[in-house]
């Protein structure tokens, strides 16, 4: 292999320990209160329950853009009901309104739990002039 003009030779067991390596840093995962989200070596994103080991306790989008542009197209307040509208099913709809909650990247909040409903930022501040009420204890 040659990196800036200067020639390496790997063994087959540096080799494997390099991509193995490589393979690391190309999958992500992020654990929260209740959710979990993986950038996958493929480019994919997955949502999944935090500590769950079953696939029916996860969703998969092609990238994470993807469940951006769903976010996106969300109301500015949504329930699961709403995620449901996308051709998510079960579970999953419940999953999605706190991994949105819970990640960064989406500025919402849980606004309710029965029934669990999130609101984006600008829904929040433009009702009483307020933020809302505090997230949820242990979220991140």
């Amino acid at each position: 292999m040659t990196i800036d003009d200067v020639e390496y030779e790997l063994t087959r067991q540096e080799a494997t320990a390099l991509q193995d390596a490589v393979g690391d840093a190309l999958t992500e995962r992020r654990e929260f209160f209740r959710t979990a989200g993986t950038h996958r070596e493929d480019g994919s994103y997955e949502v999944s329950r935090r500590g769950a080991d079953s696939s029916g306790n996860a969703k998969v989008f092609e990238t994470f853009d993807g469940l951006r542009r769903l976010f996106e197209r969300l109301p500015e307040e949504f329930t699961a009901e709403d995620v449901g509208r996308t051709g998510i099913t079960g579970s999953r709809r419940h999953l999605l309104v706190r991994h949105f909650a819970e990640h960064p990247t989406f500025d919402c909040r849980i606004g309710s739990q029965n029934p669990l409903t999130a609101v984006k930022a600008s829904a929040s501040s433009d009702v009483d002039g307020s933020d809302g009420p505090p997230a949820e204890v242990g979220a991140d």
